[in-house]
């Protein structure tokens, strides 16, 4: 495919379409429409930032396109599978925000249908795609700069904003589980950098702890892995919905990572000892020990992506990564709801 990529999309219910557009944008994909139900509260700035662009009224006027290579999905999460296999099976490739499906029945589908049509499934998990200290960590990590990866701790707080949040947020179904829908993220982390193709959860929960007025809330979830096979490594993540007011960010997203030689620690949005911006990356092994600005460290998933889906590659990102990363976060969902 010689010429530029085309791209539709399909529910805007969540404000990451803003940046999956954006960077795809940003690697010279067009884009060609867009489709929405209703007047979910994203709306006004979707139409003030992306509003040149046509929006349909049936998901079939961009599906049946021939012109159309990939649709991008940020519908209400209980929904995105239902669209992605839509898609795949018109023929186009596929980047759903997170979580990418809600139940193990709608993973099933989704690998059936990757299967049957030979298309890309693929889930832009922002808090590694879209954050440049995670480039820069993964490039420090293949130079063996803190030798073979043994553990990583993630964490993921996020701003409740209960006021500005839609109905559908506070509705288990709807959004999956915090675990999910969040700590897909950080499952997609651990095992990015251990280098792990399956995992075990040993460990998992969840609990509304300060909302009783949105029962349907998680606000609290944990989990605690290990890699399968090969030279191992362990995994923390916890998941919340408690950043406080006064912190300049939607949430202090961290990551730490210890290796036999060596740490790093990725604070991605914010640095709370007051260092300006986000990506800060801090390195200690046996010679050095300092603060990294992992700015300009580049975003290469969205290249890689229009490259696979030209040559019909994978290295943005394996299929059978993704497939697994859903399957432990929806495990690790089971088994904290199985436990209350």
């Amino acid at each position: 495919m010689s010429k530029g990529l085309r791209m539709g999309v399909l529910g805007i219910d969540h404000r990451h379409i803003f940046t999956q557009i954006q960077h795809m944008q940003d690697v010279g994909a067009e884009l060609a429409g867009w489709w929405s139900d209703g007047t979910p509260q994203t709306l006004a700035g979707f139409e003030k930032r992306f509003g040149d662009a046509p929006r349909v009224q049936d998901p079939a006027q961009l599906l049946d396109d021939p012109g159309i290579d990939l649709i991008l999905i940020a519908a209400v999460p209980e929904d995105r599978a239902a669209l992605s296999i839509r898609a795949m099976q018109a023929g186009k490739d596929v980047m759903s925000d997170k979580p990418g499906c809600t139940t193990p029945a709608q993973l099933e589908a989704l690998r059936q249908t990757v299967k049957d049509t030979g298309r890309i499934w693929s889930i832009d998990f922002s808090e590694r795609f879209e954050v440049e200290a995670v480039t820069r960590a993964s490039e420090l990590i293949a130079e063996g700069a803190i030798g073979r990866v043994v553990q990583t701790v993630g964490l993921g707080p996020h701003r409740l904003n209960r006021d500005t949040r839609p109905d559908w947020f506070f509705q288990r179904q709807r959004y999956g589980g915090i675990l999910v829908d969040i700590a897909s993220h950080q499952i997609d982390q651990f095992l990015h950098f251990t280098g792990a193709d399956d995992a075990e959860i040993s460990f998992a929960s969840v609990a509304n702890l300060a909302h009783p007025g949105d029962p349907g809330l998680q606000d609290f979830g944990q989990i605690a892995l290990r890699a399968k096979g090969g030279q191992g490594g362990e995994g923390y993540i916890r998941v919340d919905w408690f950043t406080p007011d006064a912190l300049p960010s939607w949430g202090d997203g961290r990551l730490f990572i210890t290796g036999t030689e060596g740490t790093l620690e990725l604070r991605k949005y914010v640095d709370v000892a007051g260092r300006a911006g986000g990506d800060h990356l801090f390195l200690v092994n046996g010679t050095v020990c300092e603060h990294i600005d992992a700015g300009g460290a580049g975003l290469p998933y969205f290249r890689r992506l229009a490259d696979d889906i030209r040559n019909r590659s994978e290295t943005a990102m394996t299929q059978a990564h993704v497939f697994k990363v859903m399957e432990l976060a929806l495990a690790a969902q089971a088994m904290a709801e199985g436990a209350k």
